[in-house]
């Protein structure tokens, strides 16, 4: 398996970011490269459509509201990986002030190797924390 991991800390309340990031079918507020996202199967079930028209479906595996965090599956995706999975965590910051985003994946790649696979989803997770930095940062800072 190969994983792929990346970290934000912000200067907000762990509550606040979990606000904007922790449901299921939101990551289309936040994320730049998504551009819809539909739910079924009572939320377990995202249908996201990305801003290049490619289309992905992925399994709520794991949701744990006190915890700020969730794990999910690929159901479809374009992506040349199998048996994805990955998680998405706020938590406080190890210095207690602010929050600390961790988002990873692991997977097996398929057609491609080890190290593009990674660098697939470093950039995927990199972007979406860049995203959620550039929210919750104060313009002109």
């Amino acid at each position: 398996m190969a994983s792929a991991s990346a970290s934000l800390e912000l200067p907000v309340p762990p509550e606040e970011v979990w606000r904007l990031i922790g449901g299921f079918g939101t990551l289309h507020d936040w994320h730049p490269v998504i551009s819809g996202s539909e739910v079924s199967e009572g939320g377990r079930v995202r249908r996201l459509t990305t801003s290049g028209g490619d289309v992905i479906v992925e399994r709520l595996e794991a949701f744990d509201e006190a915890g700020r965090s969730y794990s999910y599956s690929f159901i479809e995706s374009p992506f040349p990986v199998s048996k994805y999975r990955a998680t998405l965590r706020v938590r406080e910051a190890d210095d207690g002030r602010g929050s600390r985003v961790d988002w990873s994946g692991e997977f097996l790649p398929d057609g491609v190797t080890d190290e593009e696979a990674v660098e697939l989803f470093q950039g995927i997770y990199n972007g979406g924390l860049k995203a959620i930095a550039d929210i919750f940062t104060p313009k002109g800072s």
